[in-house]
C-alpha cells in the first residue's frame, strides 16, 4: 500500500510541477504583452503628441507650394496678357462697363471667352476671369441673386456679336420675366422670347429639335460644329441661341417641383450636343453635371480654387440702351453678301439649252442659293413694295446669269413701267458707251407708254412662231432638241423683265385684254421654246391684275416675295411677312409653304462695282454685236438723226413705239384721200407732225421734182415757218391769208409734178376762206383740192386747231370725211373723232404730252402712238 501511495503522490507531485511551469510561461508571455502593450501606448501617445505638429506643418508645407504655382502662373499669364493680350477678352466682350459700347466682331473672327470679374492674388498684377460660353459650352449659377452674372455675361456675348446673331429664350417662373427685364427691348424684334410658367418642356423639346435641324440640315456631315464650318467658310450659318433658365431665390428651378424624367433627358441632351450646334444654357437652380459653374460667392470652376472677384453688373440703362439699339439695327437688316460673290472665276463657261441658272444670293446657313429658269420653273414672279429691294434683286440676278451665258446663250428684253431709269445703264449712255452685250432691248421711263410693252409682247409672240416653226421642221418640241438638231442655228434663251407690269394690264381697253392675251400664251408656250417672262411688281395691285387669269398665273410657278410682300405666295405662306431687310423668300413650287428658300440679297446696284463686271463682259462681246435698242419715253427723238429709205414718197410723222425704232410713215400715191389732216391745239406738237411731213417729203425729190407750197395763217407757227424756208426748195410758195385763197383758186393740179400744200392752222383762215366769189369761196375751192388732188399728186398736209373746225372746212358736222386719209390727232379725246374712225365711236384715246394718235384707213385697223420728232 505504501509504494502505491507513494506513487501516487510522485505523479501528483509531477503534474503539479508541470502545471506550475506552464503558469510561468503564460505568466511570462502576459508581461511580455503587457510590456509591448505599454510601449505601443506610449508610442501612440508619442505619435498623438505630434500628429498636430506634422499635420500643420505638411499643410503649411502644401500651401506654400500651391501658393507659389499660382503666383507664378499668374505672374506669368500677367506677362502674356501685357504682351499680347493673350488673356483679354477683346472689346465689348472685356471692357470695363465706363465706356463700355457694342462692338461687333469682324467677320468671321470666332466667339471668344467673356470677362465675368477678375482674380487677385496678393504679389500678382489683377488678372480678367474669363468663361467660354458661345460655341463652347453652357453656364450653371449657384447661390443667390443671379441677375447680375446673367446681365454681365448676356451683354457682353450681346455687344461682341451682331444685331441677330445671338438669340435669348427666357424662362423665369418665379418673377414671371423679371430676371430679364433690361433685356426686354429686343423682345419686339424677335431676338428674345419669353416662355411662361408651365412652358418649360415645349422650349426644350423645341431646343432639341433645333439642334437635329442643324445636325441634318446645315452641318450635314461635312463639319463636326457650327465653329468649324465659319472657320472654314467665313460666315456664321446660324445665330446662336442662348436658353436663360432662371429659378428662385433658393435655387428652385420649378418652383419646388422636380423635373420630369422627359425634361431632365432632354436637357440633358442639349447639354451633350447643343454647343456644337450653338445652343446654349444659362440654369441657375438646377445641378448640370460637367459644366461650367459659377457661384454668386465668387467661386468659378473654370478657374479653379482661385479666388474670383465678380464684377458689379451692367448698369441698367446700358443694358436697356444697347438692347434697343441692337433691336434697331437688326429691324433694318444685316449686311448681305458680296455681289462679286455671286460672279463666277470664268465667264461665259455654262451652256443654256437645258435651262438658265444662277445664284442671286446666299442662305441663312452660308451657302449660296441658285434660281433656274428652264421647262419647269418656267417663268417668274417677284413682288415687294417701294425700298424693299426689288431692283437690286433684278440686278443681282441678271448680273449671275451675265457672267455665266454668253450672248450666244442668253437675251435679255428690260422694260421698266415706274418713272425711273432703273435699266438705262445696261444701254450705252452719254457718261459711258459700254453696254451689257446680252441686252438687245431697254425701254425706260415707259409708265405712260403702255403701247411700247404692247409692242415687246408682240415682237416675242412673233419670235415664238418662228421658234415654233423651226421645231415643227426638225420634228422637235423643246429648245433643247431644237438646238441639238440644228448646231448652226442662232437660239439663245430670252428673258424678259418687266417692271410694275401691272401698269400694261391696268384700263380696261382693247390695249389691256391684247397684252394680257399675249402674256397668257407666251407664259404657257414660250416655256418650250426658251422664252422667259420675269414680272416684277411693288405692290398687291400688280399681282391682283393676273388674278383674273389663273391660266396665266398658274405658269410662274417661280415666286421671289421681298420682305412684306403680299398675295404672291400661297394664303397659308406668311413668310414674307416678317423678313428682315436685304433677304428674299424664293419659291419654285408656286407659293407653298413647304418650298421656301430664304435668301439674302447682296448689295448688286454698285455703279463701279457693276461697272467692272459690265466692261468686262462688254470688252468680250463679239464684233458683229451691236448695241441695244434704247426706248426712252421721256426722251424726244431728234428728226436730224432720221433716215429716210424705202419707197417713195412717205411722208415721216414721227416715230412709232416699237421694238425697232422706224418712223411712222404716211404713203403718199395717187389715190383718192391721201391727205393728211394734223388736229389739236398743241401749238409745237402740230409744227412738229406737219414740219417733218414736208422735210421728209423734200429729202425724197430731187430739185425741180416736186412743188411746195407752204401757208402759215398762225403767228404761233411761225417759228416752223422760218425752220422749213431754209430746208425746203428755194422754189416753195409761201402764202398768207390772202393769198392763200387766191391760190386754191388758181391752182391746176399736175400729174406730171407732185405737189404738196402745208397748212399752218389752215382754220385761221376761215373766214378769209368763206367770203364768196364768182368762181365760188376759198373753203369749195380747198375741198375740190382734197377730193380730187390727190389722184392727180397734189396732197394737203394741213393742220386744224380742233375736230369742229376740221369738219367746219369738209362741209359741216354731216359732211363726208374720207377725203381725210389720215389724222394725226394730239389733245382730242378720242370720242370727239367720231366720224373720222371706222365703226361706232371714236378711237379708246386720253391726249398726254408730246404724244399723238395716227389713223390711217388704207393701212391700219386701229390707230397707232407716235412720238413727234424735234426738228432741232
Amino acid at each position: 500500500m505504501p509504494d502505491r501511495r507513494t506513487a501516487v503522490v510522485v505523479e501528483v507531485r509531477a503534474r503539479l510541477a508541470r502545471a506550475r511551469a506552464a503558469a510561468r510561461v503564460r505568466l511570462d508571455r502576459a508581461t511580455s504583452e503587457v510590456e509591448a502593450a505599454r510601449a505601443r501606448l506610449a508610442r501612440t501617445r508619442e505619435i498623438a503628441r505630434q500628429r498636430p505638429a506634422r499635420a500643420a506643418a505638411e499643410r503649411d508645407r502644401r500651401v506654400a507650394e500651391l501658393g507659389e504655382r499660382h503666383a507664378t502662373g499668374l505672374a506669368e499669364l500677367a506677362q502674356r496678357a501685357a504682351v499680347d493680350g493673350a488673356l483679354a477678352a477683346p472689346g465689348a466682350a472685356g471692357e470695363a462697363w465706363e465706356g463700355w459700347h457694342w462692338a461687333p466682331a469682324a467677320g468671321g473672327e470666332p466667339a471668344g471667352p467673356l470677362r465675368v470679374g477678375e482674380v487677385r492674388i496678393a504679389g500678382a498684377p489683377p488678372v480678367p476671369a474669363l468663361v467660354p460660353l458661345l460655341d463652347h459650352g453652357h453656364i450653371a449659377l449657384t447661390g443667390d441673386h443671379p441677375d447680375g452674372i446673367v446681365s454681365t455675361v448676356l451683354l457682353r456675348a450681346l455687344g461682341r456679336t451682331r444685331p441677330g446673331q445671338v438669340r435669348l429664350t427666357g424662362y423665369d417662373p418665379e418673377r414671371l420675366g423679371g430676371g430679364l427685364a433690361g433685356f426686354a427691348p429686343l423682345a419686339p424684334a424677335g431676338l428674345l422670347t419669353f416662355v411662361g410658367p408651365g412652358g418649360l418642356t415645349a422650349l426644350l423639346d423645341e431646343l432639341v429639335e433645333h439642334i437635329r435641324r442643324i445636325n441634318e440640315n446645315v452641318l450635314a456631315g461635312d463639319y463636326a460644329s457650327l465653329r468649324e464650318m465659319a472657320a472654314a467658310s467665313g460666315k456664321r450659318p446660324e445665330p446662336w441661341r442662348v436658353a436663360v433658365l432662371l429659378g428662385g431665390a433658393h435655387g428652385g428651378l420649378l418652383g419646388g417641383d422636380e423635373l420630369s424624367r422627359h425634361e431632365r433627358a432632354q436637357l440633358d441632351r442639349i447639354v451633350r450636343a447643343g454647343a456644337a450646334c450653338g445652343v446654349h444654357l444659362i440654369v441657375h437652380g438646377i445641378p448640370l453635371p460637367g459644366v461650367l459653374t459659377i457661384s454668386s460667392d465668387g467661386s468659378v470652376s473654370e478657374w479653379g480654387s482661385l479666388p474670383v472677384h465678380l464684377d458689379r453688373p451692367p448698369p441698367a440703362e446700358l443694358v436697356t440702351a444697347t438692347c434697343r439699339r441692337l433691336a434697331e439695327r437688326y429691324a433694318t437688316g444685316p449686311t448681305p453678301s458680296s455681289f462679286p460673290d455671286l460672279l463666277p472665276t470664268e465667264i461665259w463657261t455654262e451652256n443654256s439649252a437645258a435651262g438658265l441658272t444662277a445664284p442671286v444670293g446666299d442662305s441663312p446657313e452660308g451657302r449660296t442659293v441658285g434660281v433656274t429658269l428652264s421647262d419647269y420653273p418656267p417663268h417668274a414672279l417677284i413682288a415687294g413694295p417701294s425700298g424693299t429691294g426689288k431692283t437690286n434683286l433684278i440686278y443681282a440676278w441678271m448680273g449671275a446669269l451675265a457672267a455665266r451665258y454668253d450672248p450666244d446663250e442668253l437675251e435679255f428684253y428690260l422694260l421698266d413701267f415706274k418713272e425711273g431709269v432703273s435699266f438705262a445703264r445696261f444701254a450705252p449712255g452719254q457718261r459711258d458707251p459700254s453696254w451689257l452685250p446680252h441686252v438687245r432691248l431697254v425701254g425706260v421711263n415707259v409708265n405712260t407708254d403702255r403701247e411700247f410693252g404692247l409692242a415687246l409682247l408682240r415682237f416675242l409672240g412673233r419670235e415664238l412662231r418662228r421658234r415654233a416653226d423651226a421645231a415643227k421642221r426638225y420634228e422637235v418640241t423643246k429648245l433643247a432638241e431644237l438646238r441639238a438638231e440644228d448646231p448652226e442655228g442662232r437660239w439663245p434663251r430670252i428673258v424678259a423683265v418687266i417692271d410694275e407690269f401691272q401698269v400694261l394690264l391696268s384700263g380696261r381697253d382693247a390695249l389691256a385684254q391684247e397684252a394680257a392675251n399675249l402674256l397668257e400664251d407666251l407664259a404657257r408656250r414660250g416655256r418650250s421654246q426658251g422664252i422667259h417672262l420675269i414680272l416684277a411688281s411693288q405692290d398687291v395691285s400688280g399681282i391682283e391684275a393676273l388674278w383674273g387669269r389663273p391660266a396665266l398665273v398658274a405658269q410662274f410657278t417661280l415666286r421671289i416675295a421681298l420682305p412684306k410682300a403680299r398675295r404672291i405666295l400661297a394664303e397659308t405662306n406668311p413668310a414674307a411677312e416678317n423678313l428682315p431687310r436685304h433677304h428674299a423668300v424664293v419659291n419654285a413650287d408656286s407659293g407653298a409653304l413647304d418650298a421656301n428658300q430664304i435668301v439674302r440679297i447682296p448689295a448688286a446696284g454698285d455703279r463701279r462695282v457693276w461697272g467692272d463686271l459690265q466692261h468686262r463682259l462688254w470688252r468680250e462681246r463679239p464684233v458683229s454685236l451691236g448695241p441695244p435698242r434704247l426706248f426712252d419715253g421721256d426722251a424726244v427723238p431728234r428728226l436730224s438723226s432720221l433716215v429716210i429709205d424705202g419707197p417713195a414718197p412717205v411722208a415721216v410723222l414721227g416715230e412709232a413705239i416699237d421694238v425697232q425704232a422706224h418712223a411712222a410713215r404716211l404713203p403718199l400715191p395717187r389715190s383718192p384721200g391721201r391727205n393728211l389732216a394734223v388736229i389739236g391745239t398743241q401749238v409745237e406738237e402740230a409744227c412738229a407732225v406737219l414740219g417733218a411731213a414736208a422735210w421728209s417729203l423734200a429729202q425724197q425729190h430731187a430739185p425741180g421734182t416736186a412743188r411746195f407750197s407752204v401757208a402759215c395763217l398762225d403767228a404761233d407757227a411761225a417759228t416752223t415757218a422760218r425752220w422749213l424756208r431754209d430746208v425746203l426748195p428755194a422754189d416753195t410758195g409761201w402764202y398768207d391769208e390772202e393769198e392763200l385763197a387766191e391760190a386754191l383758186s388758181t391752182w391746176q393740179p399736175d400729174p406730171a409734178l407732185p405737189h404738196y400744200v402745208v397748212l399752218f392752222a389752215a382754220d385761221a383762215a376761215a373766214t378769209r376762206l368763206a367770203v364768196k366769189a364768182p368762181g365760188g369761196s376759198g373753203h369749195d375751192h380747198l375741198r375740190r383740192l382734197l377730193n380730187t388732188g390727190p389722184e392727180r399728186r397734189t396732197h394737203v398736209l394741213g393742220w386744224w386747231r380742233g375736230v369742229g373746225r376740221l369738219r367746219d372746212t369738209l362741209g359741216g358736222p354731216g359732211s363726208r370725211t374720207d377725203s381725210i386719209g389720215a389724222w394725226v390727232a394730239l389733245d382730242v379725246q378720242g370720242s370727239d373723232l367720231t366720224g373720222f374712225y371706222p365703226g361706232q365711236g371714236g378711237p379708246v384715246w386720253y391726249p398726254r404730252p408730246w404724244r399723238a394718235l395716227y389713223f390711217d384707213r388704207a393701212r391700219h385697223r386701229t390707230p397707232e402712238v407716235i412720238i413727234p420728232y424735234g426738228l432741232s
